[in-house]
């Protein structure tokens, strides 16, 4: 069975050929994540993939069941960032988020 981290991984090397999305190298939230242009566009967070998207697109993947709301520990979800599970395609919603980044 595939592990997040190995998905994760998966999904990093489907930006191989992009020069402007890079792994993060700074302390704190964005440690380890995918960066396009300086701005966090996925990373693990447990078992799930956080990701940021447009709001109406959060807001559908939440209804279809597919996302979970993340809220940052501050008790509000936000907006434009949602983590999702294995059932969904982690290298397409990444690239979702590299488009919205760019």
């Amino acid at each position: 069975m595939e592990t997040a981290s190995e998905r994760f991984a998966a999904v990093i090397a489907a930006f191989d050929d992009e020069p402007d999305v890079r792994l993060s190298e700074a302390r704190g939230f964005s440690r380890g994540g995918l960066m396009r242009s300086g701005k966090l566009i996925a990373t693990l967070r447990g078992e799930r993939l956080l990701l940021k998207l447009p709001a109406a697109r959060v807001q559908a993947l939440i209804a279809t069941g597919v996302g979970a709301p993340f809220d940052a520990n501050k008790g509000r979800p936000m907006k434009e960032w949602v983590t999702v599970g294995f059932e969904a395609n982690w290298p397409d919603l990444a690239r979702e988020a590299a488009a919205f980044a760019g």
